[in-house]
Parts: C-alpha cells; sequence; structure tokens
C-alpha cells in the first residue's frame, strides 16, 4: 500500500507504528540487545553483523563478504580492522591465490560470538517470557516480514549499505 492509499482510518495506526519502531530503535541501540546492563556482552551492532555473516557463511574475502551485507568494500574493511586487531578475525591467505586475503572468524571471535548471542537470547526470553509460543513466532514473523520490505525498499532506491533482506535462520 502507497501512501497516497492509506485512508483517515489507518492514520492514528500508521502513528503508532512508526512511533513504535522509533521508541525500538533506541532501546535496541541502548541496550545494543546484549543484555541490560551487561557490558562485557554487548557489541557494536556493525562488529555482531561482520562476526555473525562470516560465522553463517564462512570465511571469504572483503569483496565477497561487502557482497554478502550490501555495503561497499571499504566499509567492511574500516569495520574489520579492529576486530582483526582484537583477536575476532583471523586474516589468512586465499588458498588458491596466495596474495588475496581471506577473512574468518577465529576461535576467540567464534566464543566472543556465542556469548553475544546466549546474552541476546536470554534477552528476547525475558522479553517475551509471559508470551504464548503463538506470540513469538507471530512477532517474528512480523518483525522479519517488516525488515525485509524495509530491505527492500531501500535497495530498490539505491541506498548505500542496506543489507539483503534477511533469511530465517
Amino acid at each position: 500500500m502507497s501512501m497516497d492509499m492509506t485512508t483517515v482510518g489507518d492514520t492514528g495506526l500508521l502513528d503508532t507504528l512508526q512511533h513504535e519502531v522509533a521508541v525500538f530503535a533506541r532501546r535496541a541501540e541502548q541496550t545494543r540487545l546484549g543484555g541490560v546492563g551487561q557490558v562485557r556482552n554487548s557489541m557494536d551492532r556493525a562488529a555482531y553483523l561482520l562476526l555473525n555473516r562470516l560465522d553463517k557463511e564462512g570465511p571469504m574475502g572483503v569483496k565477497a563478504l561487502a557482497a554478502s551485507m550490501g555495503i561497499d568494500s571499504s566499509t567492511v574493511t574500516r569495520q574489520v580492522a579492529p576486530l582483526v586487531d582484537t583477536g575476532l578475525v583471523k586474516r589468512t591467505s586465499h588458498p588458491e591465490d596466495g596474495r588475496a586475503v581471506v577473512l574468518q572468524l577465529s576461535p576467540r571471535g567464534q566464543s566472543r560470538l556465542e556469548e553475544v548471542r546466549s546474552s541476546r537470547r536470554q534477552l528476547m526470553a525475558e522479553l517475551t517470557e509471559e508470551w504464548a509460543p503463538e506470540e513469538r513466532e507471530a512477532f517474528c514473523s512480523l518483525l522479519t516480514r517488516f525488515n525485509v520490505a524495509l530491505s527492500s525498499r531501500m535497495a530498490a532506491q539505491g541506498v548505500p549499505g542496506t543489507e539483503p533482506a534477511p533469511a530465517a535462520s
């Protein structure tokens, strides 16, 4: 539905939706979804997404990682540097082309990623503990659908840094 097709009856609902999305974004950033008050289990969003992608897809070069995330190679290079410096990501030579660099999650990176995931799962469990399983499933499904629509819209508009539509995992 395009904005010119909204009816007066939808205005209140759409106002509530846009407000709740804004509040959610602010709260998510405040807590980093890493466990309220647990700084050790928080992680920068860019770092989390890079580590998560390397974990899900395996070792890859900077260009491949950038393409899979829908961001510029220079952005990946800049974001990966501190992850390499802190030992969360390893740079290795490509097995077939020794000149090419491959990025992969280090054992320390794997461990740190699992700590953060565990903390985030715990937070999600706490926030939804009074929800019925069907409500959790519905929320997850609708949030995924919302993210897919937002990603598709941004990609269609050529917005740089637009990550491809998320896959269920």
